[in-house]
């Protein structure tokens, strides 16, 4: 079976890069990153692409004048790989309607919480402020609404009383890096697809907190 083309976008060290790269390794992956599109210059994970023979780009917000302007020549910076699925890995950019339409389906990302909970920034100390006993993260479909889109799977994690942000951002990490690089093999062998609002799974509708795993 052919495996499909992803291409990552991030903005930081790229530790769910990493994790994802390290899948592909695997024979029985479904797919392959053929490119890492950084909106910044100077982070460690264009290092780690490079390190893998992955092609890399660097399309700096501050060199366009508007969002639309940024997110179409960005557009035309991911087609250029003929991409099946993009991932959000640590893209720290707000993205315009215009380019959630046009990879509809086709684009996920990770976030730091138990979507609904917590949109947006500071996800961890909202949790410990919060006063919850169990956190997690979520990997989703992107839509034009902020981390709002059906969520295809979720990981927990306790929070203990004792617990900073920085602690409670380590425990989400190890999740991440576990379940990112699974629901990446999802969609490429199309296991995972979305329709309409919902994510399905073989063909099935998962519930709003995405798939349930026996754990």
């Amino acid at each position: 079976m052919m495996r499909s083309r992803i291409v990552v976008l991030i903005s930081g060290g790229g530790t769910n890069l990493q994790a994802i790269i390290d899948a592909c390794k695997q024979e029985n992956y479904g797919g392959d990153v053929v490119a890492v599109v950084s909106n910044k210059a100077d982070v460690y994970g264009l290092t780690r692409a490079q390190d893998a023979d992955i092609a890399t780009a660097v399309l700096s917000h501050k060199d366009f004048d508007s969002r639309e302007d940024y997110d179409s020549a960005l557009i035309t910076e991911i087609n250029h790989y003929q991409p099946d699925l993009i991932v959000l890995a640590g893209f720290m950019r707000i993205l315009t309607p215009k380019f959630v339409q046009t990879y509809q389906g086709r684009l996920i990302n990770i976030h730091p919480s138990l979507l609904p909970k917590y949109q947006g920034l500071h996800t961890h100390q909202r949790a410990i402020d919060a006063g919850d006993t169990e956190h997690g993260v979520s990997v989703h479909f992107v839509t034009e609404e902020l981390d709002g889109g059906p969520v295809v799977l979720q990981a927990k994690v306790p929070v203990f009383p004792e617990d900073t942000a920085d602690d409670l951002a380590q425990r989400v990490h190890q999740q991440e890096h576990r379940i990112y690089p699974l629901v990446v093999n999802w969609c490429c062998s199309k296991r995972v697809t979305m329709a309409g609002e919902n994510a399905l799974f073989d063909g099935v509708i998962l519930p709003a907190s995405g798939y349930a795993s026996e754990e």
